[in-house]
């Protein structure tokens, strides 16, 4: 007898640890940390669980970027598990007739973000399950109505905390919508004619150094191997900003201080960079969905 209580009572030990697990919540905007934004949207979120494990991408998006903001959550969210809820709040359309949505990818992962262009990346990558619109009409802040300015706090703080703690489903975050979403143009990595074409997503800003779009598979195609020489071209447009040739090589120091290189960088995408050095600044180069670049023998 005393054995059967002890049973039970471990299965509703593991079965409210259960219950109470919470999808972990993840923030990126372009507010900065210099004023209280950013805690006013973990509020609402603390006010709705105390549970939930609340994280922070980024709140240094430079102001109204919205590719960078797309680039940021494909750079990232693969690395975390299915479940988790992402709220990215890049909104230079805030009060306007853009949609406010959820994107549930195939891989599980959530996505709470006004739908602007900032899922084009990750709707791409991880494809796209289901995508609800939010139904401010219950999934709104309380009395947060005559606030029309900061919907990342009362619209998606707000119902990202509900799908996390386990409040509401997806399917109650509103009506389902087309599998689509707004995109922005950009230069898909491709090989033809033995070149190599992809875009300049972003900047390893801390070092100057270029990322590209371009991975392994695709560069693999022109059989390069450490040591090679590669034709480089980046273009802004169809403006010629760079044209140079450099090799192909596994580190940095594979090359003397202050010279050019190619590499895999972190996330096996070509990069360039200059040993010691900032190729982006030397060369004035940036990024964006407008910058590309080619690359042959």
């Amino acid at each position: 007898m005393k054995h059967t209580f002890l049973f039970h009572c471990l299965i509703f030990i593991c079965f409210s640890a259960f219950a109470q697990r919470r999808h972990a919540l993840v923030f990126q905007t372009d507010f900065g940390l210099k004023d209280g934004a950013v805690a006013e949207m973990k509020g609402v979120v603390y006010s709705l669980s105390s549970n939930i494990p609340m994280f922070d991408l980024t709140h240094e998006i430079p102001a109204y970027n919205i590719w960078e903001a797309a680039y940021r959550l494909q750079q990232t969210a693969p690395y975390w598990p299915a479940g988790t809820v992402f709220v990215s709040v890049v909104d230079p359309g805030v009060g306007s007739d853009r949609k406010s949505v959820v994107l549930k990818t195939k891989t599980g992962h959530y996505f709470v973000t006004p739908d602007n262009g900032t899922l084009t990346l990750v709707a791409r990558q991880m494809g796209i399950e289901e995508i609800r619109e939010i139904n401010e009409a219950v999934n709104r802040r309380k009395n947060s109505g005559a606030s029309y300015t900061f919907h990342g706090r009362d619209v998606y703080a707000y119902t990202a905390g509900k799908l996390a703690a386990g409040k509401i489903t997806f399917q109650q975050v509103g009506p389902k919508l087309a599998d689509s979403v707004v995109t922005i143009a950009f230069q898909a990595p491709v090989f033809a004619n033995n070149t190599v074409k992809g875009n300049i997503p972003v900047l390893d800003v801390q070092y100057g150094n270029i990322w590209t779009n371009i991975d392994q598979e695709t560069f693999g195609k022109l059989h390069i191997q450490p040591g090679d020489l590669l034709k480089v071209n980046i273009y802004k447009g169809s403006e010629q900003v760079y044209s140079g040739v450099m090799p192909f090589v596994n580190t940095f120091a594979a090359v003397p201080e202050g010279k050019e290189l190619a590499y895999l960088n972190s996330l096996l995408n070509l990069s360039f960079a200059v040993n010691m050095g900032d190729f982006a600044t030397a060369h004035h180069v940036k990024s964006g969905p407008e910058w590309s670049v080619t690359i042959s023998k």
